[in-house]
């Protein structure tokens, strides 16, 4: 029996596609339902802990949680129940994750989740599955399926880099190792940490990455290890302006900066499914056990249904409760996000609070101790740092009582979680040398960020044999650890002293962030 539909679980449809026609019948498709976590108000609880700072919330393994909060085995036994009625094959659960991954032709989809499958096609991202009309839930399944994920399969995320174009090593530009110096980060390799990277598309070869660090003159080289999600994979396209710049670019500056860590790549393909399972295995993965992950992929909150970012952020709150410090791009389309005529927009995930979310800016580094930046903002062709106010999430604790400056002029009061928490280089004129696909280029965008503070974390969390796990509230109480950005704006938003919407705290002083750390015990 088909109950009402989700809600949120139909996508916005997106501007110049074309609908195929519907699917093979017969064709085999997977699915993951999303179950809800056991303990919920525990776990809740544990987390206002965290917030506050109380000394006793604790961060959990990644044992004990899904001992203490994964998906109950009543609530599996209905996904086998239900799975069995409609015929459909149970390929895997993950109790920790909360998740089950089914498998079964497009007519038993069909019939199962009350949707009619169907082909369309895109001018920029080709020919992908989807529905039409929202996905229901079972009945028997209602109040325990939070999402249904994988029915929708276009992509949901974009990445957030800039390559300089005509680029020439001469000018401007600083390698990671350089960076890493001029942010005064603490002495170390990060050594005994593991670094989650999350790309949804490309590749590396690892002959070219050798080879770059090798040219920095590394004493050592960070241990590689792919991670393949579902069907992705590394594959190296061959084209530096497409998704291998975004794979290079996030091993080159956290391996550049933490060579003393492993380095996993987690591939999966670019859709929300994708997305969600591979966060989800990274922050579940008891093999490799990340304690920073950096993603550089994301999109306007406006385009995520309802249902996927409740997914995703049971995912996000388990990295807080693991202790593992998620940092994300805030995306390089200024105050807009990237949407025409929508006023102004904020990109998701960057938009949890459980995530670090990384602006842009402009820097110029004339000696030892003496640097200057700006928010970074090249105009709409150029790119610009993201940042605003979300529509999706309340101000959190830790920013309540702040205010946005506005480019036109007048402060206002958060209404909602603000955008983003802190910054680093993010301008081409001023990018990171780097190399992709065995070339030597100079990159920009808030995607340089991401990967910049997940290797301080590692950094600090080999120094000081803990992890930092879930930053914000840390640093919203120290925020004289950070450089303050004053100076510039990003369309809609002004720096200004303090908080601002477009560079959040500031741009990191490595040593004063180690030493807040410290003292908040």
């Amino acid at each position: 029996m088909i109950g009402p539909h989700y809600t949120g679980s139909e996508l916005p449809a997106p501007d110049q596609y074309d609908c195929l026609g519907a699917c093979d019948p017969g064709e085999i498709v997977q699915a993951t339902i999303v179950l809800r976590r056991r303990n919920q108000p525990a776990l809740d609880a544990l987390l206002r802990g965290m917030e506050r700072g109380d000394p006793a919330a604790k961060p959990v393994t990644r044992k004990g949680f899904a001992r203490r909060f994964g998906a109950s085995a009543a609530d599996f036994a209905a996904v086998r129940a239900f799975a069995r009625r409609n015929r459909l094959a149970i390929l895997n659960t993950d109790s920790g994750a909360c998740s089950a991954l089914l498998s079964g032709s497009v007519a038993q989809f069909d019939a199962a989740f009350g949707v009619k499958l169907m082909r369309y096609r895109h001018p920029e991202w080709g020919t992908y599955l989807g529905h039409a009309g929202a996905a229901t839930i079972p009945e028997p399944l209602q109040g325990i399926a939070m999402a249904v994920l994988g029915l929708d399969r276009r992509p949901a995320a974009r990445t957030n880099f800039r390559i300089r174009r005509h680029a020439d090593i001469s000018k401007k530009s600083y390698t990671p190792p350089q960076l890493a110096s001029i942010y005064d980060f603490p002495a170390g390799d990060g050594a005994g940490q593991c670094i989650a990277l999350i790309e949804l598309g490309g590749g590396y070869r690892a002959a070219d990455v050798a080879r770059y660090f090798d040219a920095l003159g590394l004493t050592r080289q960070p241990v590689l290890v792919d991670v393949a999600v579902g069907d992705g994979g590394n594959a190296p396209t061959g084209d530096p302006s497409g998704p291998d710049g975004e794979v290079s670019l996030d091993i080159e500056v956290a391996g550049a900066i933490a060579p003393g860590a492993r380095i996993a790549v987690y591939f999966a393909t670019n859709s929300a499914a994708g997305f969600i399972q591979a966060v989800s295995q990274a922050v579940h993965d008891q093999i490799n056990q990340p304690s920073v992950l950096s993603i550089s992929w994301g999109g306007p909150e406006a385009g995520w249904p309802a249902q996927a970012i409740r997914a995703f952020e049971q995912v996000l709150q388990a990295a807080a409760a693991l202790g593992v410090t998620i940092c994300v791009a805030a995306g390089d389309s200024g105050s807009g996000g990237g949407v025409s005529g929508d006023g102004k927009n904020v990109d998701f995930p960057a938009s949890s609070a459980y995530v670090l979310a990384c602006g842009g800016t402009r820097l110029d580094a004339f000696a030892p101790g003496r640097i200057s930046e700006t928010v970074w903002n090249d105009g709409s062709a150029g790119g610009a740092t993201g940042g605003g106010v979300s529509r999706m999430f309340a101000v959190p604790t830790w920013q309540r009582h702040l205010t946005v400056t506005r480019a036109s002029g007048g402060t206002a009061p958060l209404t909602g979680r603000g955008v983003p928490d802190v910054a680093g280089d993010a301008d081409p004129a001023s990018g990171y040398a780097v190399s992709v696909d065995g070339t030597p280029a100079v990159v920009g965008g808030t995607s340089a960020v991401a990967p910049l503070w997940a290797a301080l974390v590692a950094r600090i969390n080999a120094a000081s044999g803990r992890t930092l796990g879930w930053l914000n509230p840390v640093l919203y109480a120290h925020p004289s650890a950070l450089r303050d950005i004053v100076d510039g704006n990003n369309g809609g938003y002004s720096a200004a002293p303090g908080w601002d919407a477009c560079t959040g705290l500031g741009s990191p002083d490595g040593a004063k962030i180690g030493t807040a750390v410290r003292q908040s015990g």
